[in-house]
Parts: C-alpha cells; structure tokens; sequence
C-alpha cells in the first residue's frame, strides 16, 4: 500500500513511521528544507533554537515510535526528566515551583495560602478522575456522533462542562494558586476560561509521568524519528510543497497529491498533517472543500523572540511561567477583544539551563514566547512587531534578566504572519482550532476525512489536540484507521 504523508511534523512522522513498520511504502513530503513542522532548529552564531514545542510529556508515545519498528529510543535520543517542570513566577516576586513531588508541591501551598492544601488535594483528585476517563479516549477515533454519546455519562458525571478556570477556583482561593494550576490550556491554544475542564487532566499527566527534554533540544528528538523512518525504507522530500491533493472524480477517492511543480505522487491514501483549515479550504478539489472551517473559533497566535545572551542566568529554570498583573482581562483581550494588550503573560525557555551545548561556553541560549491574537486582529505586526520586541526584552530586565539589553549577542523573531505564511496556518493561528467544548473530540476535525474516504488527518488541528501527546496520538489513529482497512477489518473496536 502506497501511502504520502503531507508534512513532517510530529503528527505526520507518527504516521509515517507506524505506517512503515506495518509494510506500507510511505513517503513524505514537506515545504520546508528541514523537517519537523513547527519543531524546526534554528542555529546561528553558535546558539541552537528550537523554534517551536518545548514540553515533552507521556514520554512512552515517543518510545511506542521506536517500539514498533524494532528499535530502542536510547539509540537515537536521550531524555531527562526535569525538576522543577515550570517556575511559575507572579509580579510581587513570589515563585511556585511546579513539579511532581506532592510533599514539596503541598509545602509552597501552604506558603501560600494554608487553607488551600485541602483545596489542592480535592482538585487533584478531580483531576485524576477526568485524567482515567479521558486519557483513553486520547488515542480512539470519534467518526461518528455514536463515539461521542458513549463517553458523555462519564464527560457529564465529571463536569467537564466546566471551564479549567471554573473547576480550579472553585477549590483553590489564593489568586496566584488559581493561576498556576489553570494555566495548562496555554500550552496547547486554549483559554483557560473558556477551555472545558477535561485539559485539567493535563495536571495529572505531567504529575504522572513528568516533563522531559531530549539533549539536543526537540530538534534532537525530529532527527532521531527521521533517522528511524529511513531506517525503515521510508522516504522524505524536502523543499516539496504540495499545490493539490488529487481526487478521482468518479470515485471521491484520493489518489495522490500534486507537487507545486507538477510533479505528481499517486498514492492508496494520503495522510496530510498540513494545517487542517489549509487542507480543506486549499489542497482538496472545490466540490470537496469544507468552508465551514472558516467559522470555526481558532487558537491565539504567538511572538515568539529567540536570542543568545554572552552572560548566564543560573537561578533561571529551563521553563519559567512569567503571570502578569492581569490574568482574565488579558485572556479576553488575546481571545476575545483582538486586542495587543500593553501586558504580557510570557512563556521564558531556558535549554541550556539542562543541556549547555546548545550556546557557546559561558553563555545561554533563550526563547521568550507571547500569547497575542490571531489575524482576526487588525494589527500591522510589520511595525509593531519590533516595537513588540523591545517592550518585551525592556521588561525582561527590569524583572528578571538584569542588563539583558547588553548581553544579547544574536535574536531573532517570529510573529502571526510567520503561522500563516510558512506553517499555513489559518488565520496565523498558533495551535489551529481552539480547544473549546463543542471543538474538542467528535465535534473537532475528524482523522479520516467525512467527505474522501482514504483523506486522513492529523496535527494540532484535528482530534484529540494540540501539544507533542496529542499530534503523536493523532498519528497513531491515522495509522491505525488505514491499517484497518488495509486488513479490511473497518473501524477497529477500541
């Protein structure tokens, strides 16, 4: 079976290389001259950034790759664990050290506010209990609205109804509390004031099997799965953008795809991990285009600046939530009112806090990344974005970085119009649809196309989600849909 996988990034490798390793000749193709999707490597003057995801967790879904073709993951990538996973820090100066020991965790609560430990003991059994339920249902298909009315019992029971917001304040009172155990739908576009409380599951998973980081960054982690891929006969095309994928118009069925120079790839089904909206609003034939998408709520989109400093910042951990004066407010600027906030809430990484190869000695490598609003904005971002930056770095250094502004050696930035121009996001949207209720599981983006029976789908945009577990398990439920019905076995029961 001949299969093309539109796009390399994680949810398009997972598919690959699951596909491979059943016997199917795959090749993929991708736009960009280095693969990884989002999780590119930018190098320069000696420092090496990762350009886009950072956290690792359920870090078996990336054994589970190697696991199937044979392989061990220690031959191809190392991870470490980290501790703490985030230093969540506040404007008056207090930090909240998050990681998975319950004792410590439960120690700063009470530095806090003592009268939210119970508080925190009853959210992370709430969090627990949507974690056993809804953790399975990461990596089963919702084709139908009768996957969808065979889990809500159990969605119902548990109130994931409810807003994450709505279900920590209401057992934390400590306003800084609340934010640092409700800030997780960030990391994967969402509100967490509109995001519904089934992402609290996202506590319970990073306290169950932590945060990690591939030495070498996550680029590291793409070089090994590309490694493994071609290891397995599998092939990869860079600098292929594709203009179409191709339809046999009797049948409906794909046949293939069509590169922009007209070069064209036949194939027994195609899998595209290009931005879901894209897929369907550009690459299918007009007769099959779904331009409902285009009323779909979308993510936010990021800046995001990368810079190497000549000077080291040790009491700076690998990851550090920086909380602005605003929590609420903001979010309904970024989501709601479209509206550049002169506050931020930023997402400061730090690798060569865990691995110092990636600077040259003696310095550090960064990114600093900021939620702002999508395209939906009307904002100039070719003047406002330098204008962005320095705001950004000044506040830097007044709070956390001192004399930054003189020890950065090299930057560089991507804002809104990068999502859109080069990754073909929808609206320049960072994490494609927003995780809301009604766009989360059956009613997301289905991994087999409703309209092109042999159209597969997966990345950040379809089910179950954005962030590194849920386009991984994405491509585990393309793979296993077309393997399926290869074997003639249809929907496999989960």
């Amino acid at each position: 079976m001949k299969v093309v996988v539109i796009g390399s990034g994680f949810g398009g490798l997972s598919a690959a290389i699951r596909l491979q390793a059943a016997g199917c000749s795959v090749t993929v193709v991708d736009k960009r001259s280095q693969p990884g999707g989002r999780a590119v490597v930018y190098e320069q003057d000696g420092f090496t950034f990762d350009a886009g995801p950072t956290i690792v967790t359920v870090p078996q879904l990336i054994r589970e790759l190697f696991e199937v073709a044979g392989k061990n993951i220690e031959d191809y990538v190392k991870l470490v664990r980290l501790d703490p996973f985030y230093n969540v820090r506040f404007p008056d100066g207090s930090v909240f050290r998050y990681n998975s020991d319950r004792e410590a965790l439960l120690a700063q609560i009470r530095q806090f506010n003592p009268s939210d430990e119970k508080g925190y003991l009853r959210f992370s059994n709430d969090a627990s209990a949507i974690f056993e339920a809804g953790l399975p249902l990461m990596e089963r298909p919702f084709l139908s609205f009768f996957d969808m009315l065979r889990v809500a019992p159990d969605m119902v029971r548990l109130q994931t109804y409810r807003s994450v917001t709505s279900l920590v304040n209401s057992h934390l009172k400590d306003r800084r509390l609340r934010q640092a155990f409700s800030f997780h739908p960030l990391l994967i576009g969402g509100n967490p004031f509109q995001s519904p409380s089934v992402y609290a599951m996202i506590h319970r998973l990073e306290q169950e099997f932590g945060v990690w980081f591939p030495i070498g960054g996550t680029g590291a982690l793409v070089r090994g799965l590309v490694t493994l891929f071609r290891q397995l006969h599998g092939t990869l095309r860079q600098k292929s953008p594709v203009e179409a994928i191709t339809i046999d118009p009797e049948t409906g069925r794909a046949t293939g795809v069509r590169l922009t120079d007209g070069e064209v790839l036949a194939a027994d089904a195609v899998v595209s991990n290009a931005d879901v909206a894209h897929t369907y609003l550009h690459l299918v034939p007009p007769r099959f285009r779904r331009p409902q998408l285009r009323r779909r709520r979308y993510s936010m989109s990021l800046f995001v600046l990368y810079f190497g400093t000549d000077k080291q910042y040790p009491e700076m951990a690998h990851h550090e939530i920086l909380m602005g004066k605003r929590y609420r407010a903001l979010m309904e600027d970024i989501f709601q009112n479209h509206h550049l906030a002169e506050d931020f809430a930023l997402y400061l990484h730090h690798p060569t806090a865990t691995d110092p190869s990636l600077a040259p000695p003696g310095c550090d490598s960064w990114y600093v990344l900021s939620p702002v609003p999508n395209l939906e904005a009307d904002i100039d971002w070719k003047t406002v974005a330098p204008q962005y930056r320095d705001r950004i770095v000044e506040f830097l250094e007044r709070h956390y970085l001192p004399d930054l502004s003189e020890h950065i050696v090299t930057e560089r930035f991507i804002d809104p119009r990068h999502f859109r121009t080069t990754l073909n996001s929808h609206l320049g949207s960072a994490f494609s649809i927003e995780p809301t209720l009604f766009q989360s599981a059956w009613f997301r983006p289905h991994n087999r196309s409703e309209t092109i029976p042999n159209l597969y789908l997966v990345g950040a945009g379809t089910h179950p989600g954005a962030g590194i577990p849920g386009v991984l398990n994405s491509g585990k439920i393309a793979a296993e849909l077309i393997i399926d019905e290869e074997e003639g076995t249809g929907n496999r029961e989960q």
